[in-house]
């Protein structure tokens, strides 16, 4: 029931957020300065980072929205490739969203369609590569390399921690769950799980049969870090 009612929840909400990524495709390409609303989800998916994580990818962001409901199945989970969580590939992305956008961005300076034009094609092309993550190899495949999502994960880290109580077991029910694919109860000895690629979005707290698995520190009896 308590899975149920808080898949609902997150469904609910990002029914109200996914449709915003076609949205604001279709209406670049037509009216390219609609490019600039992409700005909005990479200041909110940095800013919300200082205060709470990643926690802008569970449903605000319209991406992370589109694809856990048009590619996540909750009765086949996959594994997320170590190559895919890699460091360097993270920071190479990064650094090429970087230098692509910034050179388009130089080029068209003082040009309006110009410049909206820059962040549509960006938009249009990572969530073509996104799609193509989803299917081939996991629903939020994107989401690991994503450059936004790798910042709000450095400037995040350590904050809003998920809890391990004493009680968990270790069955892996709580990775199953995980969106994103990570895999919390394999942190049961410290008491913390503190990956930046957490999402808060609680699918992991919902599912754990023993209630081990929170973000409040006093709802859980945990090991000490």
């Amino acid at each position: 029931m308590k899975k149920n009612l808080l898949l609902f929840s997150r469904y609910r909400k990002q029914a109200l957020t996914w449709f915003i990524l076609p949205a604001v495709i279709v209406a670049g390409w037509l009216y390219p300065p609609a490019g600039f609303l992409l700005l909005l989800c990479m200041f909110g998916a940095v800013g919300l980072s200082f205060f709470s994580g990643r926690s802008w990818c569970d449903w605000m962001c319209p991406r992370g929205a589109f694809f856990d409901l048009l590619f996540q199945n909750p009765q086949q989970t996959k594994p997320v490739p170590a190559w895919l969580r890699s460091k360097k590939l993270k920071v190479f992305m990064l650094g090429l969203i970087i230098v692509v956008l910034g050179s388009q961005l130089y080029l068209s300076w003082g040009d309006l369609y110009g410049m909206g034009l820059a962040f549509v094609r960006l938009l249009t092309l990572t969530t073509l590569a996104g799609i193509v993550l989803a299917v081939k190899v996991h629903p939020r495949g994107w989401c690991h390399i994503c450059p936004m999502g790798t910042m709000a994960g450095w400037f995040g880290q350590g904050k809003r921690p998920l809890f391990i109580g004493e009680k968990c077991t270790g069955c892996g029910l709580c990775a199953k769950a995980c969106p994103m694919g990570l895999t919390p109860h394999l942190d049961k000895q410290t008491g913390l799980f503190l990956d930046a690629d957490c999402i808060k979005c609680g699918s992991c707290t919902a599912v754990c049969p023993r209630n081990a698995l929170s973000f409040n520190e006093t709802a859980v009896s945990h090991k000490a870090a």
